[in-house]
């Protein structure tokens, strides 16, 4: 089967001299998205032939903890839809939805907001 379309997204990292990231911009053309600046990252990927997920967890210097708890809270909620969309299994999607309000209303995120 031809490839009928190739799309790259393109993640830029400035690190310092210890090599900590400091700035983060992404670009993905067919999205309209173009050198957006980010201040963090979650990126996973699955090894067909390992059988396990490869991870980059990237993050600014100056990312503020309660953004951070705010965008693991955000990334959970998508992963649950995502599951729930992938598998079809709405007991378990559920069970993880019931976490993410617990996470948020452990770390009181509504007020963070």
């Amino acid at each position: 089967m031809a490839v009928a379309h190739k799309s790259d997204i393109k993640i830029a990292i400035e690190l310092d001299e210890n090599r900590v990231p400091e700035k983060m911009a992404w670009t993905a053309r067919d999205g309209g998205v173009a050198n957006e600046e980010a201040k963090a990252m979650l990126l996973s990927l699955w090894d067909h032939n390992q059988k396990e997920s490869v991870r980059i967890d990237l993050w600014t210097k100056d990312m503020p903890v309660d953004e951070m708890q705010i965008f693991f809270h955000q990334t959970l909620v998508g992963m649950t839809d995502s599951f729930r969309r992938a598998t079809n299994d709405d007991k378990m999607a559920d069970t993880m939805k019931d976490f993410c309000d617990y996470f948020a209303k452990h770390l009181d995120l509504e007020k963070k907001k």
